[in-house]
């Protein structure tokens, strides 16, 4: 039997995106989201949702572009903090060390150290209560080099998920099956 927990944002795998924009002064920014993911196959669309008081909602509007940078579990400790500090405030990339990477194709930085990047065009923004969603085609997408060979990205990249029920950060576990393949057991 299953007991109700009410109405909340619990969703598992919840994945850590980090956000990245250049604001109204040039300056690059990144924030870190849970609240995201494709949203469209054709075209390539992720969506991720925002609230308006963060210094990434309004760089999105302006600049009609952002990235996404997929951490690894390595860089655990400045995703987190990525969420935590405001580009209003501080420079994220100088407080962190990591390297700002202006994007070839669309007009936002990346995290250079970050092995898997999305680089996006805003096509739209819906407002929903406290949260705007926004979707980005995908107009590319950047993995550094040594991971596409043979294998699994997933556990090269090592992602992290977050957990919003404990707000915690865990990785990415076992494979346990083939996708369009393992349910053909069932006859």
């Amino acid at each position: 039997m299953k007991k109700s927990i009410g109405a909340k944002t619990v969703t598992y795998p919840t994945p850590v995106f980090v956000v990245g924009t250049y604001d109204s002064e040039g300056k690059p920014n990144v924030m870190t989201a849970a609240w995201g993911g494709i949203c469209c196959s054709v075209p390539p669309c992720i969506a991720i949702s925002l609230r308006e008081a963060t210094h990434t909602y309004q760089s999105i509007l302006d600049s009609k572009a952002f990235t996404i940078s997929i951490p690894s579990e390595d860089h655990v400790k400045e995703a987190d903090y990525f969420g935590i500090a405001s580009g209003k405030d501080v420079d994220k990339f100088q407080a962190t060390g990591l390297t700002p990477v202006k994007s070839e194709v669309v007009n936002a930085p990346y995290v250079g150290e970050f092995p898997f990047v999305l680089e996006c065009e805003l096509l739209q923004s819906v407002k929903i209560g406290l949260h705007t969603q926004f979707i980005g085609e995908i107009k590319d997408v950047k993995v550094d080099e040594p991971l596409i060979e043979d294998g699994s990205l997933i556990e090269k990249i090592k992602p992290l998920i977050y957990s919003p029920d404990n707000l915690s950060y865990y990785g990415v576990g076992k494979r346990v099956g083939k996708a369009f393949s393992v349910g053909r057991q069932i006859k």
